[in-house]
């Protein structure tokens, strides 16, 4: 009975506590509410020693042993960082030494060294269980240098003319070159481009996979990658295709978005971010110029891909390293940013334990799992927060404030308003927020630092300490609210006359 009694009395409280900050409701899951994981699959985890073949982890040029079931094996490490999809790099049956996996051999088998087929519809398969999407890279553009459709005489029509690059600026060129020397596919051979489009399907219909990444667009035709979109997605329609033109100018990657093609990985918005945040008081104002092009330029600007690093070049912990900053902290401010701003974000394996190494391949080692907790428990936080926030995946972007490495921005989604401070200088800042930047006579209520600030007029500062982040939540005042204080009166009133009526009750069966 007292047990009764006690749950009674909590649950006003507990109702009232528990109230979200926003009324959004949870919506079916979008690809911009994603936050992918990319890794190297060699690179990452040996799970199964049998496939071993000609491993050795101290030459970073050759297998060190990651595969399928290691991938497996680490799923739920991923997600309870809040990873929702991983990202892996081909899979395709590779030439020996070809641990990178774009010398493909085979279109229609997996590495060995990797695992079988069907050790990759396990990692899909036991991915999903987990509400995680898998995504791999699929490479059109070339083959293996010793592929043996080279040496088949009725293939020949297969490949472009063997050359190198003569003018980059020129798009018939570059696609028909032979990129790092590597056999290049001609894509107007209708033979050539049914062979890739049904191999794109059969991928999605034998595994289950749920998006591709694709390697140097504008090294193909864009008029092929409007039939791969169109092919793919008469699959799944769903499906995700996140582009990569290798182009330091936004408008030059716009020029695939009629492709069909989802996304693409944002190199001009990466060229700002290492420069923005290797180092502290490095103006951010470059980074929202560019999110107003994208805006402009792009149908979905959404559903670009945000990374800090890759593969193809140095880790930004290298830069940290350079610029004599302490890398875990400048992975913070980094991060910060990546996962508040439009886009998806993508990270790089090892990111969460600032992994180092300058360019290939010292960029690609193998994964050390070593705790490194504070990073880690920051890197979770961000992904509760995007999970949580729908504004942070879908509300819009209107920047309050910039100067010298102190933004203030804010993302609105339907009656749910987040305000995001990051200050990337060596000094605590001050920042007021004035009438007609947020609703008054409101609080902005923290979720990294549990700060809590309350408006004053019309008015909002905050104090944020040097390289903090802080992302608040707009909501009402807390405090002594008194039509809430006179509604919980009456019901612990009547609440009290029940109890009694109960006791007398009680009283009069016992007698």
């Amino acid at each position: 009975m007292r047990k009764r009694v006690l749950s009674l009395v909590l649950v006003p409280f507990l109702l009232f506590y528990a109230l979200p900050v926003g009324a959004v409701e949870k919506e079916e899951r979008k690809w911009q509410d994603e936050v992918i994981y990319f890794l190297m699959i060699d690179r990452f985890n040996d799970g199964d020693t049998s496939n071993a073949k000609d491993v050795d982890v101290n030459d970073p040029d050759t297998y060190n042993g990651g595969d399928f079931k290691g991938i497996v094996e680490q799923l739920d490490y991923m997600k309870d960082m809040g990873y929702t999809a991983i990202s892996l790099t081909p899979v395709f049956d590779n030439e020996d030494g070809g641990y990178h996996g774009y010398w493909i051999n085979d279109y229609y088998q997996t590495d060995e060294h990797f695992g079988t087929i069907e050790d990759f519809k396990k990692l899909v398969k036991e991915a999903h269980k987990r509400d995680m999407k898998v995504m791999t890279e699929f490479v059109v553009n070339h083959v293996g240098p010793n592929h043996p459709w080279l040496s088949d005489p009725e293939k020949e029509d297969w490949f472009h003319e063997k050359k190198d690059v003569t003018n980059p600026d020129n798009s018939e060129d570059i696609e028909s070159a032979w990129i790092d020397g590597l056999p290049d596919l001609n894509q107007n051979n209708p033979e050539v481009r049914s062979y890739l489009l049904d191999a794109a399907k059969w991928w999605i219909t034998e595994t289950g996979v749920d998006g591709y990444t694709l390697d140097g667009m504008n090294y193909v035709p864009k008029d092929f990658w409007s039939d791969f979109s169109k092919a793919v997605k008469s699959e799944k329609e769903d499906f995700y295709l996140l582009g990569e033109v290798f182009s330091n100018d936004s408008a030059t990657i716009s020029g695939y978005k009629n492709t069909g093609i989802d996304g693409f990985l944002d190199y001009p918005l990466n060229e700002n971010l290492r420069t923005a945040f290797t180092e502290p008081d490095q103006s951010t104002d470059g980074l929202f110029s560019i999110y107003n092009r994208n805006q402009s330029l792009f149908d979905k600007p959404e559903l670009m891909g945000n990374f800090m690093d890759n593969h193809e070049m140095a880790r930004f912990t290298n830069d940290a390293v350079l610029n004599k900053q302490q890398p875990g902290t400048r992975w913070r401010m980094a991060l910060s940013y990546l996962y508040t701003v439009p886009g998806i974000p993508v990270v790089y394996y090892g990111s969460e334990i600032a992994m180092n190494g300058d360019k290939v391949p010292e960029n690609r080692q193998l994964m050390a799992f070593k705790a490194e907790k504070e990073l880690i428990d920051y890197i979770t936080k961000l992904g509760e927060l995007r999970q949580q926030l729908p504004s942070l995946t879908r509300g819009d972007f209107e920047l309050l404030y910039e100067k010298a490495g102190m933004a203030v921005f804010k993302r609105t989604y339907e009656d749910e308003t987040v305000v995001v401070a990051i200050n990337n200088t060596s000094k605590s800042q001050t920042v007021t927020l004035n009438e007609g930047d947020l609703a008054k006579n409101q609080e902005l209520r923290g979720l990294l630092e549990n700060d809590l600030v309350r408006s004053k007029g019309d008015s909002y500062t905050i104090i944020l300490d040097r390289e903090k982040t802080e992302v608040y939540a707009l909501a009402d005042k807390s405090g002594l609210n008194i039509p809430y204080i006179i509604i919980m009166g009456v019901v612990y009133a009547a609440f009290i006359v029940f109890i009694i009526l109960v006791w007398k009750r009680s009283k009069r069966r016992k007698a």
